[in-house]
């Protein structure tokens, strides 16, 4: 399997010196989604926990309604990238084959290649009440992410979507370069491991945009922490479904941009 890191020979101008050596950096990998040998979207991702990925993305995107609709799960590396090869049912096939006649060319990154708007802006699942959380959770769950990201504390590169709960801290943390592959990676990791988004709270290194609300939504989370600022689609969203947006989270604070009941002491 192809490692998420590679070290890349670099020269190093800094303080009137030069000189040379290797950093580690994380890689990026192209990654074919297919069901029954159709290929859905190719993504560019780190290549690790693909598994957990491809149950994250089916799931997020509304492939499928649970994971264990996958009948068969294959990882494929070839030239260029991996396949991740998934057989699902005759039903499930036929429903994604409407959606892709609606599609116009291949889908990628985000939300790339949607014909429609209103697939773009798809319905998103309304927020279960979840817990209730103080404040000093909330800074304690930020705190938790950082020195659990082992990939970046080597490349300083790659984005992180954790899951924490009070009673036992940093449960799932998962990395990528997309910071939508990571909230799916951590999404398939809760799944299989048998983890409720909504006894916890969902905590992203990244900004928030659209897709994480919605894929955050399908995960059945009620509360959404991350150390940069939404986007204001996105706090119109998360207020629609009734989602605890939290932004910049950082040592000294943070700012509710919806649902702020679930946030009291």
């Amino acid at each position: 399997m192809i490692s998420p890191v590679s070290p890349v020979s670099r020269s190093i101008f800094r303080d009137g010196v030069v000189s040379s050596g290797e950093r580690k950096l994380a890689e990026e990998t192209a990654i074919a989604i297919t069901y029954n040998r159709v290929t859905h979207a190719v993504m560019m991702a780190t290549p690790d926990n693909l598994h957990e990925f491809a149950v994250g993305f089916s799931l997020s995107e509304g492939i499928i309604p649970g994971a264990d609709t996958i009948e068969d799960f294959t990882v494929i590396e070839a030239e260029g990238g991996v396949e991740l090869r998934m057989w699902i049912g005759a039903e499930h096939m036929a429903s994604l084959e409407k959606r892709r006649r609606r599609l116009a060319g291949a889908t990628g990154c985000g939300m790339c290649g949607l014909e429609s708007l209103a697939e773009a802006l798809r319905p998103i699942p309304v927020s279960p009440a979840g817990l209730r959380f103080a404040p000093e959770a909330i800074l304690r769950a930020v705190a938790s992410l950082g020195p659990a990201q082992s990939l970046n504390q080597v490349t300083r590169a790659v984005h992180a979507a954790g899951f924490w709960t009070e009673a036992d801290g940093l449960v799932a943390v998962r990395e990528d370069v997309g910071r939508h592959n990571a909230l799916d990676k951590l999404y398939g990791a809760m799944v299989l491991s048998g983890h409720a988004a909504a006894n916890g709270v969902v905590v992203l290194t990244s900004r928030i945009s659209i897709e994480l609300v919605q894929k955050a939504s399908r995960m059945g989370a009620a509360i959404v922490i991350a150390i940069s600022a939404p986007t204001a689609l996105a706090v119109r969203a998360a207020e629609a479904s009734g989602l605890t947006l939290v932004g910049v989270a950082r040592g000294d604070g943070f700012e509710v941009f919806t649902g702020g009941w679930r946030i009291g002491a």
